[in-house]
């Protein structure tokens, strides 16, 4: 039997992963219902399905390379890790980088060494691997590269930035993704109809429109989904009195209160939400940026923040098809900074609204690129000595200053002289923008 067989087939009777010390009964839904074998797993066609990377590995003989599995909270990575390493011919050893330290990791390899003597295989299970520090990250680095630990990663984060290069080039990147609302959808009427680990002694009854409206806010979050609809199951059973408990769209909303937006302040997804609210100002689309914007305020961003990137795009994207630009993105971050919040998104949304219909130009964000690139490839080459300053009669004699024309003893204050050093004469960094009026 291979490791995909094991994995199908794997008695769902057997402890589920990561649940230790809890009981069925006093855990919370979405650990009583998480998954313990493939076959009961949701998602993630794109590695489990048939010729995907999970199953051919299978095919291979069951072996995997260490692996960091990445996607957002709730699509699964814990819970496929766990199954992985039920069936595994190895010592399963988890432990969080949260909790965990130098010390715990060198006690790991310590014990994994013993197990390689034994002719015994170590699976490692790390899971938020984004917060090892670059230390503790390098203190198993040695073991994964010669297989004395098989390490398998959970993270939220990009891995590119978060795990360092030398150890995830020894590891396959395995990207999952957020599960779809009929997923979702599924998972939450299995929870309702499951007598032994979840609600189907409950009694419970539930509209289709509060399965969809707590599927559509989960935002693919099977744990946040599932614990929605347990609290919305404890608020049916505390109204109903003697009366039939019933989870309508009310309930539903009354258990979800505010929707939490996905949106770490040190996390990928801060820096891909403030890509897409400079891309909407720079694309002309004010609805977008409006969006985006309402998307940073709701998740608590710092508006001065928001403010300062709206001030570097005003010269970079904006420049000088329009120069009040930069003028209004200034007073925008001075009136944000007077009025504060929560009424500093009106200037913001002014602000916003301006820049995003406003004619765009990157030419001197372009050009001074450009002569930077020239500075990097030729180096500081000598300064011109007409343009040089001569405030010494020595210098003077030197040549300094020799030959400069001034410019405003020529008719239109415009005089034809070099200005940039020998070997970029005639050099050409700066076009300016087509003029354009603003709608």
């Amino acid at each position: 039997m291979d490791l995909f067989d094991k994995l199908e087939n794997d008695a769902p009777s057997r402890p589920r992963l990561p649940l230790k010390s809890a009981s069925l009964e006093t855990a919370p839904l979405a650990e009583r219902m998480r998954p313990g074998t493939l076959a009961e797993f949701t998602g993630q066609e794109h590695l489990l399905g048939k010729g995907r990377f999970l199953s051919n590995a299978a095919a291979a003989g069951g072996k995997l390379p260490s692996l960091i599995l990445w996607g957002p909270p709730g699509c699964g990575k814990t819970t496929l890790a766990g199954i992985i390493a039920r069936s595994a011919d190895a010592e399963f050893i988890a432990f969080s980088a949260v909790l965990s330290g130098v010390k715990e990791i060198r006690a790991v390899v310590k014990k994994a060494e013993e197990n390689l003597r034994l002719g015994k295989k170590t699976l490692l299970f790390v899971d938020e691997i984004h917060r090892f520090n670059k230390a503790q990250q390098d203190a198993f680095l040695h073991s994964v590269e010669d297989g004395t630990i098989t390490l398998i990663g959970a993270t939220t984060e990009n891995p590119s930035f978060e795990v360092n290069a030398p150890l995830l080039s020894r590891c396959k990147v395995l990207t999952l993704k957020e599960l779809d609302e009929d997923e979702i959808k599924n998972l939450l009427r299995k929870a309702l109809a499951d007598k032994e680990r979840g609600l189907g002694k409950e009694d419970l009854t539930i509209s289709d429109e509060a399965v969809a409206f707590i599927a559509g806010f989960s935002g693919g979050d099977a744990r946040e989904a599932l614990n929605t609809l347990e609290y919305s199951a404890m608020i049916a059973e505390a109204s109903a009195g003697d009366g039939t408990k019933s989870i309508t769209i009310e309930t539903a909303r009354e258990a979800l209160q505010k929707k939490a937006i996905r949106y770490d302040k040190d996390g990928e997804e801060h820096y891909n939400v403030v890509s897409a609210f400079i891309k909407s100002m720079r694309g002309g689309s004010p609805d977008a940026a409006l969006y985006w914007l309402a998307r940073m305020l709701e998740a608590g961003e710092d508006p001065l923040f928001i403010a300062r990137r709206m001030v570097v795009f005003a010269s970079e994207d904006v420049g000088m098809a329009d120069s009040q630009a930069l003028a209004l993105a200034v007073s925008v971050k001075d009136a944000v900074a007077f009025v504060g919040m929560p009424e500093g998104w009106i200037n913001l949304a002014h602000g916003v609204t301006y820049l995003a219909t406003a004619p765009k130009s990157n030419a001197s964000y372009a050009a001074y690129k450009e002569a930077k690139k020239d500075v990097a490839e030729t180096g500081a080459l000598g300064v011109p000595m007409h343009l040089r300053n001569a405030p010494t009669r020595l210098m003077k004699e030197l040549g300094y200053a020799k030959g400069y024309k001034y410019p405003h003893n020529y008719k239109d204050v415009s005089v034809t002289q070099d200005y940039l050093p020998e070997g970029l004469k005639g050099r050409r960094y700066y076009t300016p923008p087509k003029k354009k009026q603003k709608p």
